[in-house]
């Protein structure tokens, strides 16, 4: 029977820099996971350029029923500290927009980085091994993994959660975690594309591929960024921001014009350019085809002079204030992030370990707290991941 000091479950980005963290404090690290390759989300990620932290990251980035629980995490391993371990590997990187950090070449500069500290601080990965059973013992844990017995003091739940299975995502943390007494606050997909099946199907079919600038709000939240009009219904950064915000049966609004007054702009318009057809007047702030779509959906497309101002109104309004119940999302397939988990009400805001098990750790995605798009998740992974580190 092999015995660690920690043993981590997952190797993704919190698992990693978890054993990582424990490894450099002289710890015996083992990290187990059933894939056949460590950080299979930091290798597609940011469209296969990892997208591995944000400069603007803090608290308020992050959705939680305890929105207190990540600040300790946050403000003990910065985005900053991150930024130091990626300069010290040489790797460059840029700033894409809004504080958002990639790689100037691949993600798997990032994970080879994870990889070489690993093996620096003595850390063990072993993959295709999935854990078969998890015991409690006086001196810590026992596990049956690959068919072989581990023991192990200090336990950490790495292993993600239920977004995008075809990667291997499983619900395997949340069972261990209720194994041992932990309540697991609803899940559902976040950072997830709407899907549209009433009568605005046909027009986001028809402008597919087809992105706009806008400011999209639900329940209190608004984000400025592109919408991406599909075959299934919209995406693109703003829907993917306010889906974590967004329950069934909501809807939410679109101001297509997010930088003009749309009913000041409209009336100069017909002041200036009164025998303009409305479908061209509006092909200066839209494509072509955006333009002819929006006119033939909701408008009669005729000369500007011809519209009365409570027609120009609706125009405005249409535009400015578009209201959407979406279908539903895509889910888990495509969804990138889990929303819910591992209650933090149940565990140590500072050293991320179980309030109810001693030893036992739960970090990253499993937990209750999910960041926004561009980089905040990764920012999470590696505060919680040190934490835990600090402390195994």
């Amino acid at each position: 029977m092999s015995h660690y000091d920690v043993i981590v479950i997952g190797a993704g980005a919190a698992g990693l820099m978890c054993a990582i963290t424990a490894g450099n404090r002289g710890r015996n690290v083992l990290v187990l996971d059933h894939a056949n390759k460590a950080g299979k989300k930091i290798l597609m990620s940011g469209g296969g350029r990892c997208n591995f932290t944000n400069m603007y990251s803090e608290p308020e980035n992050f959705i939680s029923h305890n929105p207190h629980f990540c600040k300790s995490a946050l403000a003990r391993y910065t985005q900053w500290d991150f930024i130091a371990l990626v300069d010290k590997h040489g790797i460059p990187y840029h700033e894409k927009k809004l504080g958002q950090l990639f790689c100037d070449n691949k993600a798997s500069d990032i994970l080879t980085m994870l990889l070489t500290e690993c093996d620096d601080a003595g850390a063990k990965i072993q993959l295709n091994t999935s854990v078969e059973q998890i015991e409690k013992t006086e001196q810590g844990f026992a596990l049956n993994a690959g068919n072989k017995p581990l023991t192990c003091e200090s336990l950490v739940i790495a292993t993600g959660a239920l977004s995008i299975p075809t990667m291997g995502a499983t619900g395997f943390g949340y069972d261990v975690a209720r194994q041992f007494g932990h309540s697991i606050l609803s899940t559902r997909a976040g950072l997830v594309p709407f899907v549209i099946t009433n009568q605005l199907k046909p027009l986001c079919e028809a402008l597919s591929g087809s992105s706009v600038d806008t400011t999209v709000s639900c329940n209190g939240q608004t984000f400025r960024e592109n919408i991406l009009f599909t075959h299934r219904g919209i995406s693109g950064p703003a829907i993917l921001q306010i889906s974590s915000y967004w329950r069934e049966g909501d809807e939410i609004e679109i101001n297509l014009l997010p930088d003009f007054n749309a009913e000041s702009w409209l009336a100069e318009e017909q002041s200036g350019r009164p025998n303009a057809e409305l479908r061209t007047v509006l092909s200066d702030v839209f494509t072509k085809k955006m333009a002819t779509l929006f006119c033939e959906n909701w408008f009669e497309s005729k000369p500007m002079k011809q519209y009365t101002p409570a027609e120009l109104e609706k125009v405005a309004a249409q535009l400015s204030e578009w209201k959407i119940t979406p279908s539903g999302t895509e889910g888990y397939r495509t969804a990138e992030v889990t929303i819910g988990g591992v209650d933090t009400n149940e565990l140590s805001s500072k050293t991320m370990m179980s309030k109810k098990v001693e030893g036992l750790y739960f970090i990253g995605e499993v937990v209750d707290v999910t960041g926004w798009l561009g980089g905040f998740n990764f920012s999470w992974s590696w505060s919680s991941g040190h934490a835990a580190g600090e402390s195994v």
